[in-house]
């Protein structure tokens, strides 16, 4: 398993036209996006208790969370995911479900994610048992991500956050959502051993908040 530095800044939408037209110039867009961009639903886990809430504001430096993720509205394409942190090093590890097992999930039908062949879902399984994990926000946003090869360096522009505590409406791209941290922007930076400098002065804003920003936490704002 292999961890990877990341940063965060939370910016303005006219750092981010900024920074869009930087990256445009040093960078190569992500192949898999269409006309430059791609649309994400996640659907976020939690206990009852909010621990994954309480420790991303507590700052608590080794977290793990849990999301069901998919791209562009297509459901042929959903993930189970597992990202874990220590500090600024994350990494991530996945498994493939399709529309009926999201289904099972969100309706707290379980009992065959405990013999599944694939460990992640079995790990899931064991804390939705052991500590009441459950599906517990829906959020949507915008994507514009930048690959530049040297340090295997991905930058990622979001923005257009909404949500909706309806986790049972996931499956349904044209659910109604609300936004969620109105006008704000997040520059995500991810690479391996090196950061390189082109990159590094390209990214500078000297008033970015790092690591500041949750989209989970915004989905749940102004919970507990």
């Amino acid at each position: 398993m292999q961890f990877r530095h990341e940063l965060k800044h939370e910016i303005t939408t006219a750092d981010m036209i900024e920074l869009r037209q930087r990256l445009r110039a040093i960078a190569k867009p992500d192949p898999h996006a269409v006309d430059g961009k791609y649309l994400i639903r996640s659907l976020y886990f939690d206990t009852p208790e909010d621990r994954a809430l309480l420790e991303k504001r507590s700052g608590v430096s080794r977290r793990q969370k849990f999301r069901i993720r998919y791209y562009n509205g297509d459901l042929s394409m959903i993930r189970l995911e597992k990202k874990s942190k220590t500090g600024a090093l994350g990494t991530k590890v996945s498994a493939p479900l399709s529309p009926a097992q999201v289904m099972q999930i969100c309706s707290g039908e379980i009992d065959w994610m405990r013999e599944d062949q694939n460990p992640l879902l079995r790990e899931l399984y064991a804390q939705m048992v052991s500590t009441r994990l459950a599906p517990k926000s829906i959020v949507d946003y915008t994507r514009e991500p930048f690959l530049y090869a040297p340090g295997n360096v991905r930058m990622t522009l979001d923005y257009n956050i909404r949500t909706t505590l309806d986790t049972a409406v996931f499956l349904d791209p044209e659910c109604a959502t609300m936004p969620a941290a109105f006008g704000v922007c997040i520059l995500e930076v991810k690479w391996d051993a090196f950061l390189p400098g082109i990159i590094r002065d390209a990214v500078q804003l000297s008033h970015a908040r790092t690591g500041a920003f949750s989209k989970y936490e915004a989905s749940r704002l102004p919970a507990v």
